[in-house]
């Protein structure tokens, strides 16, 4: 057995174990990542379903997935309106489009639901407005089969993805 100074290596390597696993008291978590200590409020305005196909309640579902991300994910209060960091926007595409299609049929083996969402983010304590942003945000799901009995559970999986990309874009300069 090798030893340092009296202490063995394999005991090195389990303190420094220990302090990777503990993090030696220093948080690298990604939540609330780069969110400036002056932001202390949020608000996220109902985002409108603005396109060609509605699903009736997505609009309601992404808006509360975004308000719940935020919540979740950082220190920030939320506030009806007129937050530290104002969110707002529209849903502009939700639609359904063949990925794949099988060689002996014209049929779709293969389907794609996707959801593109326009936000607008400003910070109102960032007085040169360079963390503000206009963008579109779009994810998908490939799925099988009949889509209406899979519609639910794919729009919650791409709301939440979306939210995590415009989390990730406000607060953490992704």
């Amino acid at each position: 057995m090798f030893k340092i100074r009296g202490i063995t290596v394999a005991s090195l390597m389990a303190i420094l174990m220990i302090c990777l696993v503990q993090g030696c008291g220093v948080n690298y978590s990604l939540s609330g990542g780069a969110i400036p200590e002056n932001l202390k409020t949020y608000s996220v305005a109902f985002f409108e379903n603005i396109s060609p196909i509605v699903n009736p309640s997505l609009s309601q579902t992404f808006t509360e997935k975004l308000k719940e991300t935020i919540r979740t994910q950082s220190r920030l209060s939320q506030v009806n309106q007129d937050g530290d960091a104002t969110f707002e926007g529209v849903i502009t595409n939700y639609g359904i489009t063949a990925a794949a299609v099988e060689s002996n049929t014209d049929m779709a083996a293969l389907s794609r639901l996707t959801v593109t969402v326009k936000v607008t983010y400003k910070n109102t304590k960032d007085d040169t407005g360079n963390s503000d942003f206009e963008e579109s945000f779009t994810q998908f799901k490939e799925f099988r089969g009949d889509f209406t009995g899979q519609e639910n559970s794919l729009s919650q999986e791409i709301v939440k993805m979306l939210a995590e990309d415009i989390f990730n874009k406000a607060f953490n300069n992704w």
